[in-house]
């Protein structure tokens, strides 16, 4: 059998004849850059030059507390853990360097618990790189674990060279990739989730307040962080939950640390009443179909395991379409349940969600006469 190709199946539009509130297409943002996803069915609500790299600033930091949740969930280390701090994170990220800075002594030891503190309430740059060292020998042993990891959550365009997120030419990051690396920590972690909405942190006999300004302002938003780049502007992760639902906003290239809190709010707040959630299919529910090579059965149906909603625009005239994409053909044997594709589905020409799909059934091998005649059809396929 010949290398299998890839194909693109079209199964279903979807439409609604009804008028769906307002017009979403027609919202915008002071922002150069957002992505903007819903919590529970991952649908993206919003998304503008989402790919875009820019510095990260503070919005590393997310990846460096991500590394250490990591770490903590393996038991390669424990909230006890002390590590100490060096000449390097003190001059760097410590009281001399005049950055966001947790106060650490030079020389002491400090707990995870506590350096965790520093990273998620104070964003403080000592903090992230006595961990760093702490964890992996060096800061740029660190950065390199980062960027793995990174690629592993499927966080495609982001790089670290520190932990930081201090100036480094190469280090990248896209608005996409940290609004999923918020939701995969809100996700993965819900037992250090409360770090991020902690309103204050006392260490060295300094109090120091959350310093993400929205966490205070007791409108549903309880993390993450803020970032400020030179020549790119000042950004945001923010996660907000409001009458049972929660999304995630990465947000950049704004003009100044007002315009930030203003924007990262309009756009939260627009969120949370410009949708509602419709059942396009439910769990098992087949959603199209995929040929079969050598089998008992020329095709098999394809389904999703649960139910697959998404949420969309009030008043929207445009039409939802999906779309079945899966690797032609599948071999035999195929047992039920076998992972076979995604289901992609737009509305209009944003894509909103990805869902896997599977087999409803098995199929076996089929006789040697049906089997001749998909080998005849996939030779005359790969050659026109």
């Amino acid at each position: 059998m010949r290398a299998r190709l890839f194909s693109v199946f079209i199964f279903v539009a979807l439409y609604f004849c009804a008028p769906l509130i307002a017009q979403a297409e027609a919202f915008e943002t002071k922002a150069r850059q957002a992505y903007l996803i819903d919590a529970e069915t991952g649908t993206v609500l919003f998304a503008k030059d989402e790919d875009a790299p820019v510095p990260p600033a503070s919005l590393a930091k997310l990846m460096t507390a991500e590394i250490v949740f990591d770490a903590l969930g393996k038991n390669e280390l424990t909230l006890d853990t002390e590590f100490p701090v060096s000449e390097h994170a003190w001059r760097t990220g410590g009281a001399p360097s005049g950055t966001s800075t947790m106060f650490a002594v030079l020389k002491s030891r400090i707990r995870v618990a506590d350096l965790l503190q520093g990273v998620t309430v104070q964003f403080a740059n000592d903090a992230c790189i006595t961990l760093a060292e702490g964890m992996a020998g060096s800061e740029g042993a660190f950065a390199k674990r980062m960027t793995e990891r990174a690629r592993e959550l499927g966080m495609t365009a982001s790089v670290f060279q520190n932990a930081t997120g201090l100036p480094d030419p190469q280090n990248a990051v896209t608005m996409r990739d940290m609004a999923l690396l918020a939701r995969h920590i809100h996700t993965r972690y819900p037992e250090f989730f409360h770090y991020y909405s902690q309103a204050e942190f006392e260490w060295n006999k300094i109090l120091q307040r959350n310093r993400n300004p929205l966490v205070a302002a007791n409108i549903g938003v309880d993390g993450f962080v803020t970032g400020f780049a030179e020549g790119f502007g000042y950004s945001m992760v923010a996660t907000m939950q409001r009458n049972g639902r929660r999304v995630f906003l990465a947000i950049g290239g704004l003009a100044s640390d007002k315009e930030r809190i203003e924007e990262t709010r309009r756009v939260l707040d627009w969120s949370m009443t410009a949708f509602e959630r419709k059942t396009l299919f439910l769990a098992g529910e087949a959603v199209g179909e995929a040929a079969v090579y050598g089998g008992a059965q020329s095709h098999v149906t394809l389904v999703t395991r649960d139910a697959v909603d998404v949420l969309v625009p009030v008043n929207n005239p445009e039409r939802l379409s999906a779309k079945v994409i899966y690797r032609w053909p599948l071999t035999v044997p195929l047992a039920t349940g076998r992972h076979a594709g995604t289901l992609k589905i737009w509305n209009g020409t944003r894509l909103l969600r990805e869902v896997p799909v599977e087999t409803a059934g098995a199929v076996g091998e089929g006789s040697l006469s049906s089997r001749a005649a998909d080998a005849l059809q996939e030779l005359l396929f790969f050659w026109l």
